[in-house]
C-alpha cells in the first residue's frame, strides 16, 4: 500500500464524538511507552502525525487520522499508565473498551508489545479480553532493533509459548522497529488486504 495522504481528523473523548463510521478503521493500542506514536509516524512516513513524547500517557483521547481519503487510522490511549489517578484510569478504560466493542467499522486492532520485556500481565489480559469479546486483532512487536537477533528470537518464542497456553492459534504477528523502519511493508500490506476485503455496506446495518 502506498500512503498518498495522512491527515488528522479529530480527537474524541467518547465513542459518540468519533467521526461517522462510514470508512474502514484500523486502531493501534498498547501499554504506555510501547512506541505507538513512533510506529504510526513510521508507517505513515510522517515525523509528527502522531505526537510523540518521552512522558508515558501522552495520548489521552481517541485520535482519528484519514489515510488516502479512504480509511481511518486510530491512535488509542495507552493502557496501564500507573502515574495517573484511579478516576482517570477508569475513564480511559471505559473509553477504550466502549470504542473497541461498539465501533461498527473497526476492522482490526493492532496490539503493540515491547519485544524487550518478558510477557506482561497487562498485555496478556488485554489480548485475552480481545479474544473473549471476539475482537479482530493482531500483535505488533515493537523496538526489535533494541535486541540482538538471538535475544529477539528467544523473547518472541517465549511470548508465543505463553500465548499458546490460552490460544489454539495465534493471530497475525508483526515485527517492527520505528527507527529501523522494519515491518512497514508487512503491516501496510496486511491493512490493504483486510481493507479490500471489507466494504462499508457490510457493517452499515449496525449503525
Amino acid at each position: 500500500m502506498k500512503i498518498k495522504s495522512a491527515n488528522f481528523v479529530k480527537s474524541s473523548a467518547k465513542l459518540e464524538e468519533c467521526p461517522e463510521p462510514t470508512k474502514n478503521e484500523f486502531a493501534f493500542i498498547g501499554r504506555s511507552n510501547v512506541g505507538k506514536s513512533s510506529l504510526i509516524n513510521m508507517l505513515m512516513q510522517r515525523k509528527d502525525l502522531a505526537k510523540t513524547s518521552g512522558k508515558p500517557g501522552k495520548t489521552q483521547l481517541i485520535n482519528h487520522f484519514e489515510i488516502n481519503e479512504d480509511w481511518y487510522l486510530v491512535d488509542l490511549p495507552g493502557y496501564g499508565y500507573a502515574k495517573t489517578s484511579k478516576k482517570n484510569r477508569a475513564i480511559f478504560q471505559f473509553m477504550i473498551t466502549t470504542y473497541i466493542k461498539e465501533r461498527p467499522n473497526l476492522i482490526n486492532t493492532f496490539v503493540l508489545v515491547d519485544c524487550r520485556h518478558e510477557p506482561q500481565k497487562i498485555d496478556l489480559e488485554f489480548i485475552e479480553w480481545c479474544g473473549i469479546e471476539g475482537i479482530p486483532f493482531s500483535i505488533v512487536f515493537t523496538k526489535i532493533d533494541k535486541l540482538g537477533s538471538s535475544a529477539l528470537i528467544k523473547h518472541i518464542a517465549r511470548y508465543k509459548k505463553k500465548l499458546l497456553l490460552q490460544w489454539e492459534e495465534l493471530p497475525p504477528v508483526f515485527m517492527t522497529s520505528a527507527e529501523g523502519r522494519t515491518g512497514r511493508e508487512e503491516v501496510l500490506r496486511y491493512i490493504d488486504v483486510v481493507h479490500q476485503s471489507i466494504t462499508p455496506e457490510m457493517y452499515s446495518r449496525k449503525n
